[in-house]
């Protein structure tokens, strides 16, 4: 699901599904995407993050972020709480006859899947967040059994529309090159090439890693993608 402030009132039932203008938008994306221009791994206090859903859209208001997500914790309560403050700021701007920000802000989750044996992160994207296939993933808590299979997440994201996501590729226990292909394998999208590993400051992505993802994601014909990972009160850094 997605929501563009310039038409909210005209297109949002279309865009809602529309995950195939995010791929496009992941296909175009590199080192420098982040944090200023896209941003696709974002926490709230509806998880395991310090920002209410609507400050976290008036700093990416401010940054001039022209395509986000959240992605809190097995919850969508963040981004429909940030889907209801921007309508209502486009209402009051349209009203008001005030330029409104060409951002564009698509359903997230982050869910505790399993793959080959090892606890991963899967990243779902454009999603119907009201579908039947997603209740398992949006209970506050992680998934358990065969729900949290990374097959099954996937699966599941997919069954509601959206796009399927390795977060962060190179902090796990198993190596990248075979965690992605399993994930691969079993029907990931992408992978999150432009991570940044050590918190720098400012963001940048890892160079040694994200070198690495893309090999592999080119290897596997997979979409490239990016967040700051942010816990913290800024969109700008992870922490």
């Amino acid at each position: 699901m997605v929501v563009n402030l310039a038409a909210v009132s005209t297109s949002s039932s279309y865009e809602a599904r529309d995950a195939q203008a995010l791929r496009r938008v992941f296909e175009t994306l590199h080192a420098d995407s982040c944090p200023l221009s896209y941003n696709f791994h974002m926490h709230t206090v509806c998880s395991d993050g310090q920002l209410q859903p609507e400050d976290l859209m008036r700093q990416a208001i401010a940054i001039g972020l022209r395509g986000m997500a959240i992605t809190d914790h097995h919850s969508t309560e963040g981004y429909r709480r940030a889907h209801r403050w921007l309508e209502t700021f486009c209402e009051a701007a349209t009203w008001r006859g005030n330029p409104v920000p060409e951002l564009r802000l698509w359903t997230g989750i982050e869910v505790t899947s399993k793959l080959l044996d090892t606890e991963v992160h899967i990243l779902g994207y454009a999603f119907n967040p009201d579908s039947s296939t997603m209740k398992p993933y949006v209970q506050r808590e992680s998934p358990k059994g065969t729900e949290a299979l990374a097959e099954h997440v996937i699966a599941s994201i997919h069954a509601a529309g959206g796009l399927a996501v390795l977060a962060h590729p190179v902090r796990y226990r198993r190596l990248p090159e075979d965690l992605i292909a399993e994930a691969a394998k079993v029907g990931i999208d992408g992978v999150e090439t432009y991570y940044a590993y050590n918190n720098p400051n400012p963001w940048c992505p890892s160079p040694c890693q994200t070198e690495q993802v893309q090999r592999l994601s080119s290897t596997y014909g997979l979409l490239n993608t990016c967040g700051t990972d942010t816990h913290g009160l800024s969109l700008l850094q992870r922490l």
